[in-house]
């Protein structure tokens, strides 16, 4: 997708976090990126996040197996806590709005994501980033040709992703379902619809 020109725009009152989540090459980093950039709000992002606490370069490639490594159970819930973390003190300082972007492919990280916005007093918007099958293996083709790209994302991940992966169950009514092969600014549009109410 392209990463059009940035530029601050309004955003509601009340403290929220909005988390872009989903498979590998789901276009959850880029609209992220671009969300946050056009409101001025913190972003973290699990790959930059994981190799920071592995006291890696962002861009240095760390293609372990599936669940090994950095990608290891344990490696992650330290990731994910720490993106928690910087969240809650963000909002400790009164900051209005956090942005968050991983996989999220497991229902219990998400829940403690809301177990920590309810703390902060924020309300928690996830929007789960989806593309076909197709379109997630031209980005990844590009992706792997990149030598700024962060994500370590490959179609071996994706393939194991599509078994584990757990959608949004009933109750999880934070949870909204975007579909990325459209231009960003229609996307943007849809967010911004989507949260100003």
């Amino acid at each position: 997708m392209p990463f059009p020109e940035s530029h601050p725009e309004q955003y509601p009152a009340g403290k929220t976090v909005v988390v872009f989540w989903g498979m590998t090459a789901s276009g959850k980093s880029t609209l992220g990126r671009v969300w946050a950039s056009r409101h001025q709000a913190p972003y973290y992002n699990t790959d930059r996040i994981r190799k920071e606490l592995a006291g890696l370069r962002a861009e240095e490639k760390r293609p372990d197996a599936v669940g090994r490594g950095i990608y290891s159970p344990a490696f992650s819930v330290k990731t994910y806590q720490t993106m928690l973390d910087r969240a809650s003190r963000d909002f400790a300082l009164g900051v209005r709005l956090v942005v968050l972007d991983g996989s999220y492919g497991r229902r219990a990280d998400r829940d403690l994501v809301r177990s920590m916005a309810t703390a902060a007093g924020a309300r928690c918007v996830f929007f789960l980033c989806l593309c076909g099958e197709q379109e997630a293996r031209r980005r990844l083709s590009v992706r792997a040709r990149d030598p700024e790209a962060v994500s370590d994302g490959r179609w071996e991940i994706y393939l194991h992703q599509q078994q584990t992966f757990e959608l949004p169950e009933a109750g999880e009514g934070d949870c909204i379902r975007l579909h990325t092969e459209q231009p960003v600014e229609a996307l943007m549009q849809r967010l911004t619809t989507q949260l100003s109410g």
